[in-house]
Formats: structure tokens, sequence, C-alpha cells
């Protein structure tokens, strides 16, 4: 007797989980992240979500790709096997997955639209990302820490936290082209240094010499991985009450200088160590042009408004380690009221993505700062409105493919940066971009108190030692470098 009543009661609360006869809406879900409509690479993390409205406390999902095979996920969130969602978006490469959900609050289940998400034909098979994870609070603590993070899976690693290097501020960890077997990383303050790791192999060097001002640091690899350029500067911040913004950050000098990591020599030119400020270097998918933004030095913080960036490319010859005599200007900040910086060249030479705000040699800090892509075959360019949104779009990279960017936004608070994947077609048509995936999104985000900061792709997990980078950023051991 007691047993069928226990059966009874499973099957009525069975029952009570799912939806039966829910009422049909005429609106699409509002779930968070916001999926509806983008387009993904096959083989990334499952796009687990909630539904937006908190009430909501349970929701069903049923998954049809256009070519085949289906999902179904019951709980208290869309959590979907990640084995199960590879094969379905695999077996739908160029099709799509339509999503049908029903999602219960106080007691009633909603059955909405059906929404799609596309799944890409570009494939995007690097390993992950890498970024750097910081409390805006603007200061060294908390622990600061650079992250790993397989962009298949939701697993993610450290590969170094401040609890390594105390009090030490640590970023601009670049790999080459998304190979991290060669990665470049610096330690800012009291035991600086530049860490140059080439082919797995790391060393630490004092990039600082009497013909520059300051170490090097916003670094990028040449593609032959015999170079890296970096700016020369200090990073200063300034802080606002009552005023629209309530950060500004500027740079008082900027310099670039090109490292050749062969023979830990420095590369100048008359061009590249001028009374303008010069920042962000980055070299062309050949190597052959070194792209960077400059401006005209100004009294800042009090003039910060007065800092507009051109945006600048000069010929490098990589046989000689010379530089052209002639800097060719792709974009004039003053002229155009505007400033352009963190220029990126795709690895297959074909686009040119950057940032446009106001002003600033510091995107990230610009409520305006926007993306925008030049064709560098025509040179036309435009704002990629697809992507940009009311607040910060900032730091981006490509990955190797050249039709996968990543980028970071401050789109929903406008606070916290967090990262934001997108695809571009051969025509240069930008999808709908979506929010990095994590297995409890909401509870995720919600919890998260660091800016995600500096992302890049790589081909293969990063390995570094940190008891030699410990060891050795104690020690203080510096390679110092010389100018050539």
């Amino acid at each position: 007797m007691y047993t069928m009543i226990a059966i009874l009661l499973l099957l009525l609360t069975a029952c009570s989980q799912s939806p039966r006869n829910p009422r049909q809406a005429n609106e699409l879900p509002v779930i968070y992240p916001d999926y509806v409509g983008v387009a993904i690479p096959a083989g990334i993390a499952p796009l687990n979500f909630n539904m937006a409205d908190p009430r909501a406390d349970r929701v069903d999902v049923m998954v049809r790709g256009s070519k085949g095979g289906e999902l179904h996920v019951n709980g208290a969130f869309a959590d979907f096997d990640i084995d199960d969602w590879h094969e379905l978006t695999r077996q739908n490469v160029d099709g799509t997955l339509t999503f049908t959900v029903c999602a219960r609050t106080d007691g009633q289940w909603v059955q909405y639209r059906d929404f799609t998400v596309i799944v890409s034909p570009y494939a995007l098979d690097d390993y992950g990302l890498t970024y750097r994870r910081i409390p805006p609070g603007y200061e060294v603590g908390g622990n600061i820490g650079i992250y790993q993070r397989d962009i298949h899976t939701f697993d993610e690693t450290p590969i170094v936290q401040e609890s390594a290097v105390p009090g030490r501020c640590f970023n601009c960890h670049t790999p080459n082209r998304t190979d991290p077997r060669w990665l470049t990383m610096q330690i800012r303050g009291e035991g600086g240094g530049t860490m140059v790791q080439t082919d797995g192999v790391q060393r630490w060097l004092n990039t600082k010499t009497d013909s520059t001002k300051a170490a090097g640091s916003y670094a990028y690899w040449h593609p032959s991985g015999h170079y890296c350029a970096y700016a020369v500067n200090t990073v200063h911040q300034a802080f606002f009450t009552g005023a629209k913004s309530n950060l500004e950050v500027y740079h008082r000098f900027g310099d670039i200088a090109v490292l050749d990591v062969r023979s830990n020599e420095l590369l100048l030119s008359p061009l590249l160590q001028t009374a303008d400020l010069e920042i962000f270097p980055a070299f062309s998918h050949d190597g052959k042009m070194l792209y960077y933004s400059t401006s005209k030095p100004c009294d800042v913080p009090a003039e910060y408004e007065r800092v507009k960036c051109s945006l600048v490319s000069l010929p490098f010859d990589a046989a000689t380690g010379t530089f052209g005599s002639t800097a060719d200007t792709l974009l004039n900040g003053p002229q155009t009221d505007k400033s352009y910086t963190l220029a990126r060249p795709s690895y297959d030479g074909r686009w040119l993505m950057y940032c446009v705000s106001s002003r600033s040699n510091f995107p990230v800090a610009q409520r305006d700062a926007d993306l925008w892509l030049m064709d560098l075959r025509t040179h036309e360019t435009r704002p990629l409105t697809e992507v940009n949104s009311d607040h910060t779009e900032s730091f981006h990279n490509w990955a190797s493919s050249s039709h996968w960017f990543v980028f970071s936004s401050k789109r929903e608070d406008g606070a916290y940066t967090k990262l934001y994947l997108a695809c571009v077609d051969d025509s240069g048509r930008v999808s709908k971009p979506f929010l990095l995936p994590q297995r409890h999104p909401r509870q995720y985000y919600a919890q998260l108190f660091d800016a995600y900061n500096v992302p890049d792709f790589t081909k293969t997990p990063v390995h570094l030692d940190v008891r030699e980078m410990q060891r050795q950023v104690v020690s203080e051991e510096r390679i110092q470098v010389k100018i050539r």
C-alpha cells in the first residue's frame, strides 16, 4: 500500500516537472546569456542558459538539428551534456539548431516561440583562450591571475597567479599568433622584468636601457618568432567624481622598440622614438609592416580630452632587422576628431580590426569605444555595428583561422569586461556575438567579481614553469638587453 502511494507521488512529481499543455506565447524566450540567433563553431562548449526571469524555477528545452539529431534537457536551467552537444553541433555544421523552450513560473508552464542558432561552416579548432582576471579596483591585490580556458569544455586553469609573485602586477601575456610556445609577459614595479619564452624555454630580461625610457609592454610577435615589438611607456590613472567617466588612463610618454629574441638586442628607429606618443605595435600577417598608434603630446591628465591617436604603418625588413624611412598614416585621429588604437591584423592578411573612441590611447576606459574593421585589400573601413553596444568594446584578438575573434565588452553593467566571440565570413559579414559559455551561467557571472582583461586565443594549452618564474622574479636575475 505504502509502496503504491510512493510510486504515485513520484509519478505526480515527475509529471509536474515536465510541461503538459503549456500556454503558447507568441514571443521569443528571454534567456541569459542571450544566445538567440547567434552563430557558433562546432565543438564549442554547450550554450547552457537560464531564463532571464529569476521567478522561472524550471526549464524544458528541446534542440533539433536541421541536418539531424536532437537533445532534450529539463532542469533548473538548460544544462547540456558536453559530448552530446559536441556531436549535435558537428552533425549540423553549416546548418542550424532549433530550440524549443518551455519555462515554469509560479507553477504555470509557458512554451515560447522557437529560436535558432547557426552552426558556422568556419571551424574554431584552437584549444582555448588566455586572459587576465582582475578585480576592477585598479590596484594590485586580490590575487590577480592569468588564466586559460578550454573553449570546448568549461575547464579553466590558472597559468600564474599573484600568490606566486606577491605584490606584483603582471599582464601583457602574448603568444605568437596563438602559438604559446612563443610567449612574452611583463611584471611591472619592484623586481619587474620581461619574460620571453621561445620554443618553450623561459628567459627573464631587463628591457630598459640607457637609450629607452622604460621597460617594454603591450607586446606583439613577428610571425617568424625572431622578433617581438613592445611599447615603452608608463601607465597612469586619474579618477573623477561627478563626471560622466570615473576613470581616465593615460601615458606621459610612449615609444616602440623591437626585440631580437635571438640576440637580446633592441632595434630602434627615430620614427618610433619621437616626441609623440607611440603605442600598441602589431606586425602585419607577413611581418613586412609594423602597425601602431601615435598621438601628439599634451598635458595629461589635465588635457586628457585632447589625446587623439592616429593609426600608422611602418615597413620592417626581418632579414636585416631594419625599418623603413617613412611612416604611412592610415587613419588620422586629429583630422577626424577620433582616436584609433589596438590595431590587430587577421593572420590571413585580409582584415584589420581596431578600436575607435572619441579620445584616449587606452580604449578599455572609454565608454564610447567601439570596434571597427578595415578591408586591407581596399582599405574600406566600417564600424562593427553587429557587435558594438552602448558600452565599451575594447581589447580584441583573432583565432588562428582568422574567421573568429574574441573581444571584451562592458555591455552588461558598464563596469565589468566580459568576453564575447563572433565570426567574420569571407565577405566581411559579422555574426551576432555570444558571451563565453559557462556551465552555470547566471550563478557564475553573478558571483564573479573579476573583470576579463587582454584575451587571446591559443592553439594549444600554455605550459609555463611557474616555479622557475617565481625563482627568477624573486632573485631578480635578468638578462640585460643591448641596443643594436
